[in-house]
């Protein structure tokens, strides 16, 4: 006959597993969502039916994102669950390392960019949308845009590994799918630049690598 005890943390464990499944289903419908709402159907969609929502747009979505986003955190965090990595030994270093790069990118890339338009606040007032996140249409290979073509999604990338001193299964999975995500996410951008600037921004894409700067390592080793 099988002890309490045992049977007691087995069920404590299955209920584990399924809470780590069912939080990366909420995680796998957020980024759907979140990726939905941003495609260019649906802005032309608004554009055409309901203009006068095109300058609100972008601080809804914003505002959207934020408030599924938040809870869907605290439940995540507090699942608990088994450690699957943990940031120990040399190992610290390795973090520290992706956490000093993931800022400089962050801080590198909002030197182009314009916060107000990531935050929707510029676009109240012009009611413009722009797809570079800035009023200047250009692609320099100046400061950490000659290293990568987006800085915030591989600071994004870093940051995701790096936040943490240790990540439990469901914060794990969490990661894996918003890793996952946020590279399917800049493929798809990829297409709407190319789509909209054409030969000017093959250009810039033959010169600068789309996340990891093999390219820029490529000439620094030369």
């Amino acid at each position: 006959m099988q002890h309490p005890i045992s049977c007691r943390n087995g069920l404590k464990k299955e209920r584990k597993n399924m809470n780590a499944v069912l939080l990366s289903i909420l995680w796998i419908a957020w980024c759907t969502m979140h990726s939905i709402l941003i495609d260019a159907s649906i802005l032309r969609h608004i554009k055409t039916h309901v203009p006068r929502l095109t300058r609100y747009y972008r601080l809804l979505y914003n505002g959207l994102s934020a408030i599924t986003l938040v809870p869907l955190i605290i439940m995540t965090k507090m699942a608990g669950g088994p450690v699957v990595v943990n940031w120990e030994g040399n190992a610290v270093f390795v973090r520290v390392s992706f956490l000093v790069t993931a800022l400089l990118l962050f801080r590198g890339g909002a030197q182009k960019y314009d916060l107000q338009y990531f935050l929707g606040l510029k676009q109240l007032q012009t009611g413009e949308e722009h797809l570079l996140l800035s009023e200047k249409e250009e692609f320099l290979e100046t400061g950490v845009f000659g290293i990568t073509r987006h800085p915030w999604y591989l600071g994004s990338l870093l940051f995701l590994w790096s936040m943490l001193a240790e990540y439990p299964l469901p914060v794990f999975l969490a990661v894996c799918i918003l890793s996952v995500y946020l590279v399917i996410g800049t493929m798809l951008e990829e297409r709407k630049i190319v789509t909209q600037y054409g030969e000017r921004y093959r250009r810039y894409r033959q010169r600068v690598s789309m996340l990891f700067p093999w390219k820029w390592l490529v000439r620094l080793l030369r």
